[in-house]
């Protein structure tokens, strides 16, 4: 899979680890660099700023393997969000956007993210008003609605969305599936539900299909683990699996990250 990662980066600042650490992150950029590692190819479409953290940004991405020819970098600030680290989970505290805040895609921009299989954007990317040309011009497109897909920018992307993913609270029930349903008849032909240790639901317009857990042998810290499920997804999709092996690789890649500290090793 060649996968364009558009829209959204930030600085994950772990407040209690080693006195403040600073680690590259964010949803697309952590999509690109698991695409890298599941054997694809990616490319990240976004803004950095022009401090420090945009140059550790920058640097981290290209130094795994990702295509940052459209990264641009932009006068002012990278988005940071605050984190503590708390028994292999992150507490996520403020989030400054920076640069990301006035974003957008250029003409330029657009016409390199048409070259890939794919193209992947959050919440918090400022590119959702994209996705109807970008869907025109025939590139399969997913979002990650994250814990708000009823949010603005979830449902301006909705409609022009070809795989909607969210992440609910709780488990597979009737109020869940009626919710994706509600979502699919709106465009999506896969809405995915991931449901953090309950596994995953995905449904294709006609029928569920629920899928578990790989089990985790070493928690060590959740951050990126529903971005990886997205990236073993969206590569098992692109190459021809069943959604339930596209299911299966997604807990699979989810369950990797887990086992490290930090979205992904630097």
């Amino acid at each position: 899979m060649k996968l364009a990662a558009v829209g959204s980066n930030c600085i994950d600042y772990y407040e209690n680890v080693e006195g403040g650490l600073p680690c590259p992150g964010g949803g697309p950029v952590n999509m690109a660099v698991y695409t890298l590692r599941l054997g694809g190819s990616a490319s990240y479409i976004g803004p950095v700023g022009s401090d420090r953290y945009g140059k550790i940004m920058r640097e981290a991405i290209a130094a795994k393997g990702v295509d940052v020819s459209h990264l641009h970098v932009l006068p002012g600030t990278t988005a940071v969000s605050q984190v503590e680290l708390r028994d292999g989970e992150r507490i996520l505290g403020d989030y400054d956007e920076g640069v990301l805040a006035q974003y957008t895609l250029s003409a330029e921009d657009m016409d390199f993210i048409c070259t890939h299989d794919v193209v992947v954007c959050d919440l918090w990317g400022k590119v959702e008003g994209f996705f109807p040309d970008l869907q025109a011009r025939g590139i399969p497109t997913a979002f990650d609605g994250a814990i708000r897909p009823d949010d603005p920018a979830a449902r301006i992307a909705l409609p022009y969305t070809d795989t909607f993913f969210f992440s609910p609270e709780g488990g597979d029930t009737p109020a869940l599936r009626e919710q994706m349903a509600r979502y699919a008849a709106q465009g999506p032909k896969m809405v995915v539900a991931m449901l953090g240790e309950q596994g995953s639901l995905c449904y294709d317009g006609r029928s569920f299909h629920p899928f578990g857990i790989v089990p985790c042998p070493n928690l060590v810290d959740s951050m990126g683990a529903g971005d990886s499920y997205i990236a073993g997804f969206l590569t098992g999709i692109t190459a021809g699996a069943s959604i339930e092996e596209a299911m299966e690789l997604g807990a699979a890649t989810a369950t990797e990250t887990l086992q490290y500290f930090g979205a992904w090793q630097v």
